[in-house]
Formats: C-alpha cells, structure tokens, sequence
C-alpha cells in the first residue's frame, strides 16, 4: 500500500468518524427538544381535540368521502360505473366502513 492510499483511507475515516458524531450529535439534540416540548404538545392535542364529533357525524361524512372516491376511480377506470361496478360496490363498504371509523377515532 503506498503512502498515499494510506492517507486517503486516514481521511476518509477521519470524516467517517466525524460525520458519524455530528449525526449523533443531531439526532441527541432532536430527542432532546422533543422530550422538552412534549408535555405542551400533549397538553395542546388534549385541548384541541377533546369532544370529537361521534359515530353519527363520521358515518355521514365517510359515505360522501366514499362516493366522491368511488365517483374518481370509476372515471379513472376508463369503463365508467357499469363496468366496474361488480368491484365498486364491495370497496364502497370497505372505504365506508374504514373511512367512518378512522374519522370517528382521529376527531
């Protein structure tokens, strides 16, 4: 190995070494500031999204989430709703069914 090889490896693990320690560094002062705001943030979400808006209100706003969605694909599908409709109609109960309980859930 020639002396140069030598002193390219030297610096490459030399900024191997030190990109290593400045990401550490970051990734120390991220955990840091998170576990720092996080009493305030949790403090924030529980008063911003306390109530929510119940089953009733998530059903209504899921099945016109779910049309307007069927209404897209349908158009995207080139064949319109009388050919897709065999696949439409059981992913209109599946978006229906997650769509109404992950808004009832998250809001």
């Amino acid at each position: 190995m020639s002396q140069s090889d030598r002193r390219e490896r030297r610096r490459a693990l030399r900024l191997l070494l030190g990109l290593s320690g400045l990401g550490a560094l970051l990734a120390a002062l991220v955990v840091l500031g998170a576990a720092t705001a996080l009493p305030g943030l949790s403090e924030w979400v529980a008063q911003t999204f306390d109530d929510g808006i119940g089953l009733r209100a998530a059903a209504i706003i899921a099945a016109i989430v779910a049309v307007l969605l069927m209404i897209v694909f349908a158009i995207a599908a080139g064949d319109g709703i009388i050919g897709e409709i065999q696949f439409m109609i059981p992913g209109f109960f599946l978006f229906f069914i997650f769509f109404w309980l992950m808004i009832a859930w998250v809001f």
